[in-house]
């Protein structure tokens, strides 16, 4: 397998952009919709099927088309090509605040799993899959249900996550994590789920009631603010129907809620 190289900057802070540069004929592979802009001599085409395997038929296809529908992703994958003489530039972007991790894949083994909303794009000649839970309780359990997406490939790949990204690497060791907070990692680290602690821990720690549990040796990639958190919050402190709401800050709020019976 040999992907396409492909030379990339990123920009911002908290709500990053990745900057890809192509050479005449090199393709980018992207989600439908993170494109933010692109240089003149930049063509795009939604195709079904990532493009790894030119000879795949109608069939290939298809059935690669209905694994992405299991993510809850667009069938459709955007193939941004450089159709010009010179280099030129396209640019990438997530829906929501957070960094975006660049992976050279020749240098982890050509393999990655993640969570199934995270993948940005990627150079073409990636193959971008599925893959399963290996355990039940951490399918049901683990916060991203039985399937993670699975990208393999030589090239670069970007990935996507919220708020602080930090990268811990075991060596045969063990690490116990929020089952959200997990962007992904690699192949060779063992993924399951445990109870968090005693009962009175599981119910009024805060802490949820599994916790998701990583051994081996390899890379994990883990977010400080997954998606799914800061949406809580924000429909949790959001107006009702009817009438407004002060800051959560302000004695206004406070009365109000008390009003309310929060």
């Amino acid at each position: 397998m040999v992907c396409h190289e492909i030379d990339y900057e990123i920009f911002g802070d908290d709500m990053q952009v990745v900057e890809v540069e192509l050479d005449p004929g090199e393709r980018v592979v992207a989600e439908a919709g993170v494109m933010t802009w692109m240089e003149d001599g930049i063509t795009f085409e939604a195709k079904m099927g990532d493009g790894s395997n030119p000879a795949a038929g109608v069939v290939d296809k298809l059935i690669g088309a209905a694994k992405r529908t299991l993510t809850g992703e667009s069938i459709f994958l955007t193939h941004f090509e450089n159709s010009s003489r010179g280099k030129r530039r396209v640019a990438f972007a997530a829906p929501y605040p957070g960094k975006i991790i660049p992976i050279d894949m020749s240098k982890n083994g050509g393999d990655f799993i993640c969570q199934k909303d995270s993948f940005l794009c990627a150079a073409l000649g990636t193959e971008i899959s599925i893959t399963f839970t290996k355990r039940l309780g951490a399918g049901f359990f683990g916060g991203e249900g039985f399937i993670l997406q699975r990208v393999k490939g030589d090239g670069m790949v970007f990935v996507h996550a919220g708020g602080t990204v930090v990268e811990k690497k075991l060596d045969n060791e063990v690490m116990r994590i929020d089952t959200g907070c997990i962007v992904g990692f690699t192949p060779d680290i063992d993924y399951s789920i445990e109870r968090a602690g005693s009962l009175k821990s599981m119910f009024f720690g805060g802490e949820g009631l599994f916790l998701a549990t990583l051994r081996g040796r390899g890379s994990v990639y883990l977010q400080s603010l997954p998606f799914s958190r800061m949406a809580d919050r924000i429909i949790q402190h959001a107006p009702r129907s009817g009438g407004s709401r002060k800051g959560e800050g302000s004695i206004l709020g406070t009365l109000g809620n008390l009003i309310d019976g929060d």
